[in-house]
Parts: structure tokens; C-alpha cells; sequence
């Protein structure tokens, strides 16, 4: 049977065009049962013959469900149960469902691709007794939801009847669309919401009822907490009007209260404060926003403020009073009017214990501490309390304080090393699942070996002495280096890279692959890469004495540094030795080695160093973050020592050669492709960015000049204190804080001035040098291949589009990737200080108005002694201190803290509630009578004023049997 489908389509010109499509209709479509008396017997039939035990008593009979299309957006996480069988998807919800949501659609073809799940998919658009033309004045979700209805009572009669014969299997429409419900039962059918269905759940599966979505649950009763939000309309007239502003929320770290939207027309953030003017925005909506009058201006809050009480129910206490601040360190403020678009995912965190025996009602506390509790309902909770979780957002509304959520499942016991590891994955939203099939077969097959083939389209560096230098028990090695003296006096240098590209072929499972994971991501203990482990550490990783394919940079450099001539070639190398950083050094600093290995070393180890004074010259920053590096146990992998990394000068050698090669290939195939070469360039900070660190410097006697990077580091390298020989370093790490985020770009997106790399004062740069744990340097490989006849271009590569896409998931995943290992850390350092304490020194990186944030520079990392209680009461008995907002001080007695000064601090692991173990910071040195700790050494002096005397050197205390 033939229908024909009409489309009216608007051109580019204004015409209109009438569009008719054929659309084929069939009777001999399976329904998928294996029940039916109807359609041929098939043996591979999805749906059951006698439906198993059905996980809900609100329908005694056997049945099959099926689902509308709100069912699966927002009840993704009951149907990934395995209990749910027996489920029909038609296919206008399929398709519904994959215009909406492409995260929701994955999942469920996921489900559908399980044949244990015995979710079956019927074709109902094409079926003649199913398929219902759009009627007049009909909209498209009406008559989907029709559809629906009418594929829901054919498959009633379908099943139900037969030669007179009745089968035992009925049908169950689960709608959670109220007027879907009421005109399913119009026509006689079965059918509920999902709620309703887990609700009667058996006892055995009474516990599935946890993972319905709350997102239509509302309190009339209950009298609204929170402004109302503006339509999507009026807010679409607003900023049309320009009364209201878009941009996306971040909320702060340090104070639940506040909060920041970035406007693309203004150049500094702009200020939220206030539980009232964040109204219900969550970290990385896109909100509408509303301008405050310039006298209700606020300035950021010194407070560190976390949101600490257990269940305070629905009601909002005021806000704390923020210190009022002048006109001048104001900044612009305003409220939230709207959600434009939200941005909710699954969180993972812990449960809070109810105050009120037997609840089902408790709070969740997220490990991302820019996201507010989540109010779920849960039986389990005597379980749950002893795990980590994971919950989703379903709604926030006006009459609650904190948004409502539900349960979607356990990640293991709160503390084992296992699920903490898992919730960093998932809080950074790291893809780490084990690669597909379909990815595995794309890798080459074992043994491989390089043909003469292969040797005829490369260049043969076999023979040269090439090496690598890494950190040790690297094995993604994709660098390798080489220097040799020619004959005419000059120097020839060669950047070796992996040539991942040979491997990974555009638009194959494992290109896909690569794309969306974008990077490897280092944890502390473990890799994640973003190609299987046959390319990472063997066929692509130039392991010394094994020959490689390799994509060369090769320049021509005179003694001082100068390039004559720059050559590229796909190769194949053999590196003569792996070294790490300490190896290459030792060899660097050997005079009695002289072989070709110490000879090259040492060549580019100078022309680097000439090189970095040139790049220093032109305005490069030399920045500095606290790193530290853990010795971990070879068996159980818990750490054993931790200590910041050091810097060696071959760790600057092989820096300086992997910007020269980014920098040189960047020019490269900008000339080639100036509309679509992937660069890399980083955003000169706005200047108020700076104010921390001119402030701090300030406070010490120096000037910091921002107004260029060139006078930024020349005031970075003046500011030294003989007395103080970490002051410089502390100042670098502000600085670095200053700074903002270096991005991948299309060239032919942005203006030619616009390319500039900030930190590098270079004014182009891309990534070429890491293809092994970056999907940038792939593409840039294949942009180079195609530049020097190498390989062949694809119309993908060339599409800006596309490409500008591509690079918003690699910054994304790039800066989760970092926050990942950052988090990484921290849980490392957790577990080192587990029945542990140590006295180390210290030195005060900020000054709050309630606490000293603290820097020790041994492990590299932060904390915060608290001066003051919640309502800036004594924190312990006796003990005052005064904050000097002017001074940015705090005084206790003669003691005065101020930024840099040093100290000496206690660092021990709180683990008195398993739900809350934390690193606990107090104060050693200077000695505070009632509130510092005693040294576990000999007693200490009664501190004197900043500068009298530095800190007593740190002694450690035993470890704890």
C-alpha cells in the first residue's frame, strides 16, 4: 500500500517548495511475539510466548510494556534495569527519542541490542493498520501520541485474539503524559504511569521504585522558596529588548552562596549572591540573567562557606551578611530570572542519614562541591549509607530548598580506593569503558612487522642516534629526539613523533573512538587511553630498540639556535635507548661519556637553553602549580611516599624542541590550510583576572605589572625575597590561577590576531607532538601528511563545522582530564595520611575573612585552618581573632598572619566520620596558646611577629602502628 507524505520547504531565496515523499505501507510486519497465533512462527522471536513474572501487581495478568516516548527520556534508569522485559519500543518513539536526547537514544539502542533484555522494536510507521496521518491543526507530539495509542490497541487486538482463541499475553501502555493516560483509557486500554506501575512493585523489586524520575511530583500545599522562573519567551523578548543577559553559571568552590555567569559582551563575570538571586541555578546552566541597580552592587564574599547542616527541611533561613566592601571593589551583580537550558547529569556522592527513624525521605551530598544537595527518596538508605552513589537531578521546584533527585545506583564502599577512583571517572565524565569490538578489530594484526612496502614511501632514519626522554615507567612514548653535527658547521635537529595516523584511518570505530575520549587521562595509579594498549604502548610507542614509524620535523640550526631550514617526512626510526629525565641527566652531566647518545644530549640540551632566554625574551611566562609525584606500592598500589616533583634541565631540553616542532608545524599547515588547520592559542587574560595577585604582591612590597606578558614576567622575575625563598614560586602559582584556559580553534574561525598563545608569546601554536594522548595531534598529522603529499585529505577534515566541534569536545575533555588528575591527587593524599600525621612547613597562600588557606610546598598541595565558626564566633574558647579587611590580615593576640608568610602546620587525615574523611590542617607555628597545636618536638617558643623568626623546621611523626 502506497501514502504519499507532503512537505512544504522554505529555500534560501524565499520560495517555497511542495515536497512529496512516497511512503510505503505493508501488512506482513512481525509484531515480534512469540506468542502471536498471527504473523509466521519465527524461532527468533524477541518478546516471550508467556510473559515471565512481571516486577509490578498493578496488573495481574502477563503483559508486555509499551513504552511512550517520556518514558524513555526521563525513565532511563528503571529500564536499564535487567527485571524490565518484555518491552515493545515502536518506532515513532525511537525516532522521537533520538531527535531529543543523542545521550538518551545510545542508551537505549544499548538495550535494544541485548538480546537478554527482550526489548523488541516495531515498525508501526509502516504498518498499515498503525500508521495515522497528521490530522488538520494537529500537533506533531499529538499525533505521535496517537500513534502511540493506536500501535498500543492494535497489538491489544493483535495478541488478544485469535480464531477465536484468546491468548494469556495483554498489553500495558506506560505513560508518564497525564492526557495520554486519559485517552488510552477512553479506548479501553491498560495503563499507568511509571510510577504508578513501581509503586504495586513485588517485595523482591520493591526496590526499583528508587530509580523513578521525580520530575513530575509537585507540592501545591507548600508555600514557594524561590522566585519564580520567566518562559522561555519572555525571556527570548528580554534579551531581545536588552533588559535581560544569557551566559553560563559557574558556581564558586569556596561559598554555596555565590556564584558567576560568563556573558559573551562583558568582559569579567558577572556576580550572583545570595541563595534568592541564585534562584535554583546549578553549575553549568545556561541561565537568563537580570542586572542589579549599581547601589546594590556587591563585592565577592572572603568567607569560605559550605553548606553543613543535615536537613534543615524547606525553609530558607537568611543569607549571612556578606561584609559590605567600597564602591570601587565592587563589581557588577545580578540575579537569575530563567534557566535557558540545563545542564544536569548523574552526580556521585553520599547520603546523609534522616533525622526521623524510618524515612524514606534523606539528602544526598555531592562529591563536587560546586553542586547542591539533592533531596531523593530511598528504602535503602541502612545500605546506602556506607556507599558511594550515584544520583540524577530530576526538577527544582519553587517551594523546595534543595532540587529533587533519584536514586540510579551504588558504586561500592565509601573509602575503598576502587570507588573512589570510579567516582572521579564519572564526576569528570571520563569515558572509560573497555574499547568495543568493533574498535579491537580495527587495530592490525599480530606479529606486525615493517615491510619494504612501507620502507619505500618513508625515509629511513634507522641508522641515526635517536632517543627518547620521559618520565619514568612511561610506556606511550611518543617523542623521540636526535642532534647531530653536519658537515657544513650547523647543527641538524629531528622531533620524532609516533605516527598514530598510519593506525587510525578517518571515519573507523577506532577513529570515532579516539575522537569522543579526545585524551588519555593520567590518574595517579592508573591510564586511561584514548587508544587500545596494542598502539599506545607497543605498535605507535617508540620503545628504544625497536623500529617505529614515525612522522619527522627536521631543522637546519646554527650555533645559536637560529633555524636555516625545515624539512618534514613521514620515517622509520629506531630509537638506541629510552631514558627517563634522571638518566639523560646523569649522562649530560658525565664528562667522561662521549658516545653519540651523551654527544646529541648534550647539543640540544644547549640549544634548548638558548632557546627558552630567546622565548623568555620575547615575553614567554615561566609559571609554576604544585606537583607532587607518589611512590605507590608495586602490589596493593597505595602510596608509600609522596614528594614534590623536581625539575631537571633535560625536562626543559625536551620542552623547548616539542614548542619549536607545535610552533613550526602550526605556520605549516596554516599556509596550506588558512580556513581549517586545528591550532591551539591562549586568551590574553582580561585585567581584573589579576587583581588577586597585584593585590598580594602589593601586600608585600612589589609591583606587578599585567598591562603585557612580557611586563608580567619581567615583575614576576623581580619580585624575590632573600628570606623567603618560596615567596617567587607562591607568586607563579597565582599567577597561574590568573591565567585563562588555552583552547583548540579552527584557523578560518577566528581573525589572524586573535591566534595568539599568551603563555608562549607565540603567535601561532598547535599540537603535534603527542598524537599517542591526543586526538588534536592526529588531525594536525593527517593536515601535515596532506601538506607535504603524504596522505590525502577527506571533505571532514576540511569542514570548518565540523572541526569546531570537534574542538569544543576537545577542550572539554581536556579540562575534565585535568580536574580528573587534580582529584586524583587528592584522594592519593587522603590515603597517605591515613593513621599518619606529619609537621611540615607551610606557608599562608590567601587570607579569608574566617580562615588562612595554606600551601605546603613538600606535597603540593592546599588547606584551610579555620579561625572563626560559622557565625564568626570563636572557634574555641578564649581565642579572637580580627580580620583587617583593609591589611588583609588576621590577628590573634601579637600574632599577624598575612599572605606568604611562613608557617608550620599539622597534617592529619579526619576520619572520625567515614561519610566525611578529610585532610585536617592546624596550626603549629606560630604557637597560639589554646588554639595551635603542640609541636611534637620541643616546646615551641611563644610565636613572635611575622619576621622575628621563621618557623621551626618541620619535624614528622612516627607512623602510626
Amino acid at each position: 500500500m502506497l501514502t504519499n507524505k507532503v512537505f512544504m520547504k522554505k529555500t534560501k531565496r524565499g520560495n517555497i517548495l511542495k515536497i512529496v515523499r512516497e511512503h510505503y505501507l505493508r501488512d506482513d510486519i512481525w509484531c515480534g511475539s512469540a506468542a502471536c497465533q498471527k504473523c509466521p512462527p519465527d524461532e527468533n522471536a524477541v518478546l516471550l510466548e508467556e510473559a515471565p513474572e512481571s516486577v509490578s501487581d498493578r496488573f495481574a495478568f502477563p503483559h508486555y510494556l509499551l513504552l511512550d516516548t517520556n518514558i524513555v527520556l526521563y525513565q532511563m534508569d528503571l529500564l536499564e534495569e535487567s527485571a524490565i522485559q518484555n518491552v515493545i519500543i515502536l518506532h515513532t518513539v525511537l525516532d522521537e527519542v533520538k531527535h531529543r536526547s543523542a545521550v538518551i537514544y545510545k542508551r537505549l539502542r544499548a538495550i535494544l541490542s541485548n538480546p537478554e533484555r527482550k526489548f523488541y522494536t516495531f515498525v508501526n510507521e509502516h504498518h498499515k493498520d498503525t500508521y495515522v496521518e497528521r490530522m488538520p491543526g494537529e500537533s506533531a507530539n499529538d499525533r505521535n501520541d496517537r500513534m502511540i495509542r493506536t500501535a498500543t490497541e492494535w497489538y491489544e487486538k493483535h495478541l488478544h485474539q485469535d480464531k477465536g482463541r484468546k491468548t494469556r499475553v495483554r498489553i500495558v501502555l506506560l505513560s508518564d503524559d497525564a492526557d495520554n493516560r486519559a485517552k488510552a483509557t477512553e479506548l479501553g486500554l491498560n495503563t499507568c504511569s511509571a510510577a504508578e506501575y513501581m509503586k504495586a512493585a513485588k517485595e523482591k523489586f520493591a526496590h526499583l521504585l528508587d530509580k523513578i524520575s521525580q520530575r513530575d511530583t509537585v507540592c501545591e500545599s507548600k508555600d514557594p522558596l524561590f522566585p519564580s522562573h520567566l518562559t522561555l519567551m519572555q525571556i527570548h523578548e528580554g534579551i531581545k529588548s536588552g533588559r535581560l543577559m544569557q551566559g553560563g553559571f559557574i558556581a564558586s568552590r569556596e561559598n554555596y552562596l555565590e556564584g558567576y555567569v560568563r556573558v559573551e559582551s562583558i568582559e569579567k563575570a558577572v556576580l550572583i549572591q545570595g541563595r534568592m538571586n541564585l534562584n535554583r541555578a546549578v553549575d553549568g546552566d545556561v541561565v537568563a540573567i537580570e542586572m542589579l541597580p549599581e547601589s546594590e552592587w556587591k563585592a565577592p564574599s572572603d568567607v569560605v562557606l559550605v553548606d553543613e547542616q543535615n536537613d534543615p527541611g524547606d525553609m530558607v533561613e537568611p543569607d549571612p551578611t556578606f561584609s559590605v566592601k567600597p564602591q570601587a571593589e565592587r563589581e557588577p551583580t545580578a540575579k537569575v530570572v530563567g534557566i535557558i537550558k540545563r545542564k544536569w547529569r548523574q552526580y556521585c556522592g553520599i547520603l546523609i542519614p534522616s533525622h526521623i527513624p524510618g524515612s524514606t525521605r534523606h539528602i544526598f551530598v555531592p562529591a563536587e562541591r560546586k553542586i547542591p544537595r539533592i533531596r531523593i527518596e530511598t528504602r535503602q538508605a541502612a545500605t546506602l549509607l556506607s556507599q558511594r552513589i550515584i544520583v540524577a537531578i530530576d526538577q527544582w521546584p519553587r517551594h523546595s530548598r534543595y532540587p529533587q533527585g533519584h536514586f540510579v545506583r551504588a558504586l561500592g564502599p565509601i573509602g575503598s580506593k576502587e570507588t573512589e577512583n570510579e567516582v572521579i571517572l564519572l564526576e569528570h565524565d571520563v569515558p572509560h569503558n573497555r574499547f568495543s569490538e568493533d574498535v579491537l578489530a580495527c587495530l592490525p594484526q599480530l606479529p606486525w612487522v615493517i615491510t619494504g612496502e612501507d620502507l619505500k614511501r618513508r625515509v629511513d632514519l634507522r641508522d641515526i642516534t635517536i632517543c627518547s626522554v620521559d618520565p619514568p615507567g612511561c610506556t606511550d612514548i611518543d617523542d623521540a629526539l636526535h642532534a647531530r653535527r653536519l658537515p657544513n658547521g650547523n647543527i641538524e635537529v629531528g622531533v620524532h613523533i609516533a605516527d598514530v595516523s598510519h593506525f587510525i584511518r578517518p571515519g573507523t570505530a577506532l577513529d570515532r573512538e579516539a575522537g569522543s575520549r579526545a585524551t588519555t587521562v593520567y590518574l595517579v595509579d592508573k591510564r586511561i587511553d584514548m587508544v587500545p594498549e596494542l598502539l599506545s604502548s607497543n605498535l605507535c610507542s617508540l620503545r628504544g630498540g625497536e623500529e617505529r614509524f614515525a612522522f619527522s620535523c627536521i631543522w637546519e640550526l646554527d650555533d645559536r639556535a637560529n633555524i636555516k631550514h625545515t624539512k618534514y617526512h613521514k620515517s622509520v626510526i629506531k630509537s638506541k635507548n629510552a631514558l627517563t629525565y634522571e638518566e639523560a641527566q646523569i649522562i649530560i652531566d658525565d664528562k667522561t661519556q662521549t658516545n653519540e647518545v651523551a654527544t646529541s644530549l648534550r647539543m640540544l640540551n644547549g640549544l634548548a637553553k638558548i632557546l627558552k632566554k630567546r622565548r623568555t625574551e620575547n615575553g614567554a611566562l615561566v609559571l609554576a602549580s604544585p606537583e607532587i609525584r607518589f611512590h605507590v606500592d608495586s602490589e596493593t598500589h597505595d602510596p608509600i611516599d609522596v614528594k614534590a616533583k623536581q625539575l631537571l634541565d633535560t625536562n626543559s631540553m625536551v620542552e623547548e624542541f616539542m614548542l619549536l616542532a607545535n610552533v613550526s608545524v602550526a605556520e605549516k599547515i596554516e599556509q596550506e590550510f588558512p580556513e581549517c588547520a586545528m591550532l591551539r592559542r591562549h586568551p590574553c587574560p582580561p585585567q581584573a583576572n589579576y587583581e588577586p595577585l597585584v593585590k598580594a604582591a602589593q601586600h608585600q612590597g612589589f609591583e606587578i605589572v599585567t598591562t603585557s606578558g612580557k611586563e608580567l614576567a619581567t615583575s614576576l622575575d623581580n619580585a624575590v625575597k632573600p628570606d623567603n625563598p618560596y615567596f617567587n614560586t607562591m607568586l607563579r602559582i597565582l599567577a597561574t590561577r590568573c591565567m585563562m584556559q588555552a583552547v583548540y580553534f579552527i584557523s578560518g574561525t577566528l581573525q589572524r590576531d586573535e591566534f595568539f598563545h599568551y603563555g608562549l608569546a607565540a603567535p601561532i601554536y598547535t599540537h603535534f607532538t603527542s598524537p599517542i594522548r591526543r586526538y588534536a595531534d592526529i588531525i594536525v598529522h593527517r593536515l601535515l601528511a596532506a601538506c607535504i603529499g603524504a596522505d590525502s585529505t577527506y571533505p571532514e577534515l576540511l569542514d570548518k563545522k565540523i572541526n569546531s566541534n570537534l574542538c569544543n569536545n576537545l577542550n572539554y575533555r581536556n579540562r575534565m582530564a585535568q580536574y580528573a588528575g587534580r582529584a586524583s591527587v587528592a584522594l592519593h593524599t587522603h590515603l597517605f595520611f591515613r593513621k599518619r600525621s606529619e609537621d611540615e612547613q607551610a606557608y599562608i597562600l590567601f587570607i579569608r575573612k574566617n580562615a588562612l588557606q595554606i600551601l605546603v610546598p613538600k606535597y603540593g598541595f592546599e588547606g584551610t585552618i579555620y579561625v572563626t565558626g560559622r557565625n564568626n564566633e570563636e572557634i574555641k574558647t578564649g581565642v579572637r581573632f580580627v580580620y583587617d579587611e583593609e591589611q588583609l590580615t588576621q590577628r590573634c593576640g601579637s600574632v599577624v598572619f598575612r599572605a606568604f608568610d611562613p608557617v608550620v602546620v599539622r597534617l592529619s587525615l579526619d576520619s572520625t566520620n567515614v561519610q566525611h574523611e578529610k585532610l585536617v590542617f592546624e596550626l603549629v607555628e606560630p604557637y597560639i596558646e589554646g588554639f595551635s597545636v603542640k609541636s611534637d618536638g620541643p616546646e615551641p617558643e611563644a610565636a613572635k611577629r611575622k619576621g622575628d623568626q621563621k618557623p621551626a623546621k618541620a619535624k614528622k611523626s612516627k607512623k602510626a602502628t
